[in-house]
């Protein structure tokens, strides 16, 4: 006996008509595009404004397929909003595992979207080719208005493999037709005086920001070209070695606008080579007057026999990063000319216990709510002590365990116990990984 088609859709309900499907497919999507869409729902149609939105959330790849769906959706591919934000990935196969934005895709930007490029940023490999590309790249966008420019080097900087000429030519291109750079990162990149006389030339009255560490065409005079003319500067980074009185003052100028954030890099890679100048107190002074709220982070990559010229003298720095060995002696200044230091990383000290440096920093550095200790020493009796000086205003604690030494006093057992009991919260030393 045949049984009737609503038996058998009853028992098998995966086999249901092509309308009832359609059906349930459009209830599905009824909530989200109302009731003028609760009969078929036709993607080409969809309003401009979900369609857009869907194509922001897409990779660049995946919005180049979606283009090819019909004229309706390759219209919406080249919608000035999904073109005001993007990177420039260039890599060479034998030497990133990345994949490189396609050549015919950065042929087309250039051509239909350069004047819509505002955020813009090149990651490249290590290759000297794709640091080359950026540049060829950089030097075709003369119609464009872009707000933000990053140059960003995944592995060894290779931007300073590029001619320094042919450099200085592309980015002189986007200074002088952009005309609203707002900020710049162009870290570790052969950028000299002249280029930066041009980008004061044409965007002095919006640069915001910039980043410029490892640059050694930079002379103090340049960085002091940009100080003075450029009065909005809010965030500055550069090498110790282009800081100057001079520059300190100009940022402490009337015109000036309160700095917020100063980034410097004290770097050695010859030891013995580089002799550092002394910055004076005065110059510091200033700056902090003009600029209160200023953060001022300092980055050490030096060897011991080099920190003679540092903190000698009351240094308003705030946040302190020793990449490197660094002496006793050395903390011990920290201690008594550092008062506005607000975090202090060492990753590396010697043998010999730190207990009355780090006493003194929790003692006259009020403001200390972050610290950080490698291949160092303390005795347990002396951390605890830090900890209860410093107390809950302690926010960061790392320390391997590795760098505390059992006392008569206390062993490794009782310091959680004792310092959670100081910062008012669970504590643990940090272990080093076994595997």
């Amino acid at each position: 006996m045949k049984r009737t088609r609503q038996a058998v859709k009853a028992e098998y309900p995966v086999l249901q008509t092509r309308e009832e499907t359609k059906k349930q497919r459009t209830c599905f999507y009824g909530p989200v595009f109302g009731k003028s869409h609760m009969q078929t729902l036709d993607w080409g149609s969809l309003p401009h404004h979900i369609l857009l939105c869907i194509f922001q959330f897409l990779p660049l790849v995946d919005r180049a397929w979606a283009s090819s769906v019909c004229r309706r959706w390759n219209e919406v591919f080249h919608i000035p909003d999904l073109w005001r934000k993007f990177e420039f990935e260039l890599t060479q196969p034998a030497t990133s595992y990345l994949k490189s934005t396609h050549p015919d895709l950065i042929q087309q930007i250039i051509k239909r979207h350069a004047n819509h490029l505002q955020y813009v940023s090149f990651k490249v490999d290590s290759s000297t080719e794709s640091a080359e590309a950026a540049c060829d790249i950089l030097s075709q966008l003369v119609n464009c208005s872009i707000k933000t420019l990053g140059l960003i080097s995944t592995a060894k900087p290779s931007f300073m493999n590029v001619c320094k000429t042919h450099f200085a030519s592309a980015l002189t291109v986007v200074f002088i037709n952009s005309k609203s750079l707002s900020s710049i990162k162009i870290d570790d990149t052969p950028v000299d005086d002249p280029s930066l006389k041009v980008l004061v030339a044409n965007n002095s009255d919006t640069l915001k920001l910039l980043k410029m560490s490892s640059c050694p065409h930079v002379s103090p005079a340049g960085i002091l070209c940009v100080a003075d003319q450029c009065h909005g500067l809010r965030e500055l980074a550069l090498n110790y070695y282009i800081l100057s009185d001079e520059l300190l003052l100009a940022l402490s100028s009337e015109k000036h606008v309160n700095l917020e954030h100063l980034r410097i890099d004290v770097v050695s890679e010859n030891p013995g080579q580089v002799e550092f100048h002394t910055i004076k107190k005065q110059s510091w002074d200033a700056l902090v007057k003009h600029s209160p709220k200023v953060s001022i982070v300092m980055y050490f990559f030096l060897y011991e026999e080099e920190f003679d010229a540092f903190f000698r003298e009351e240094t308003p720095v705030t946040h302190l990063y020793f990449g490197r060995a660094v002496s006793k002696a050395m903390l011990g200044r920290i201690g008594m000319n550092c008062p506005r230091l607000i975090e202090l990383v060492v990753c590396a000290n010697g043998l010999q216990p730190l207990d009355d440096e780090l006493i003194c920093i929790a003692e006259r550095c009020k403001n200390l709510t972050a610290m950080g200790l490698g291949e160092c020493e303390v005795t347990c009796r002396g951390f605890i002590e830090f900890v209860k000086m410093c107390g809950g205003r302690l926010t960061q604690l790392s320390i391997m365990e590795e760098v505390l030494i059992p006392d008569n006093d206390y062993n490794l057992d009782q310091i959680h116990s004792e310092v959670s009991k100081h910062l008012g919260r669970m504590w643990f030393p940090d272990m080093m990984p076994t595997w």
